[in-house]
């Protein structure tokens, strides 16, 4: 039997693909949004990142710098909708566009159904809908303005399925309400030119993920065998697919929820 191949990190020509459009991504600090917001400023966007983690985003902004890019930090959280409106309109009035909505941001607690208090259930979904709803509906005048744009949401495979040892009942209920909202806010869109699409992630190593792979032996041998090829996701796997949604090679695309979880949704039970 031939050794199992383990697939290289999505990666690809970036150049020019968001040419002078004006990018705006919330949660920058670290991981995902990061990864995020480097690549849509390799790919030619003006970036504008926000985050209610100063000194992490700051880093963000100086690895931008030591590249040449164009990335522009802000310290703003999703949920609040004062603070989300000022950071929008902000950028709109600097750069006099916004092409891009990145809804990366969110929190969530984990615990199974019995333990899960009644203050954590309202966190959750709080820091899982209100990030994708307060930034969308203040980018949208904008982008009906303009005659377009494209909203990306992050959702994740536990909006999609059960997933085994990950006790996150919260997490499913606001990741499936963001699969949910990205196909109404679609239909909404289309009129105007607005495209809304979702990427589900599947199994990430992450900053908030590495502890617990660490920690926790059995989870990560489930964590590490949730895909069909043959190791977990990494943030640019997510970028890659994040910033082909945004691009102009997706103007025919809205609506859909794209997995990106190295086939952990396409099969049942953990790799052998």
């Amino acid at each position: 039997m031939n050794d199992i191949v383990i697939p290289p990190l999505s990666h690809g020509p970036v150049a020019d693909r968001l040419k002078n459009k004006v990018a705006f991504v919330t949660g920058t600090a670290s991981g995902q949004g990061r990864q995020v917001a480097l690549l849509f400023s390799r790919a030619g966007a003006i970036v504008l990142g926000a985050d209610i983690k100063e000194s992490e985003n700051a880093e963000t902004a100086a690895l931008a710098r030591s590249e040449g890019l164009t990335f522009k930090a802000a310290v703003a959280d999703s949920t609040d909708e004062a603070a989300t409106k000022a950071w929008i309109d902000a950028g709109v009035a600097e750069f006099g566009r916004i092409d891009v909505l990145y809804n990366n941001a969110g929190f969530a607690h984990f615990a199974p159904v019995e333990a899960l208090t009644q203050a954590q259930w309202t966190e959750t979904l709080k820091y899982e809908l209100d990030v994708i709803f307060n930034p969308s509906r203040f980018a949208w005048p904008h982008m009906k303005r303009q005659c377009g744009g494209s909203i990306i949401n992050v959702a994740s495979v536990s909006g999609m399925l059960a997933t085994p040892l990950l006790p996150g009942i919260a997490h499913a209920a606001g990741k499936g309400g963001v699969i949910s909202v990205t196909r109404q806010l679609s239909m909404e869109g289309a009129p105007h030119g607005i495209r809304v699409n979702s990427i589900s992630p599947g199994p990430i190593v992450t900053p908030t993920t590495r502890p617990v792979l660490d920690a926790d032996p059995v989870f990560r041998t489930a964590f590490e065998g949730w895909p069909s090829l043959a190791r977990p996701g990494q943030p640019e796997d997510v970028a890659y697919a994040a910033l082909f949604l945004a691009s102009d090679e997706a103007a025919w695309i809205t609506g859909i929820n794209l997995p990106v979880d190295g086939g952990m949704s396409s099969k049942a039970g953990a790799r052998a």
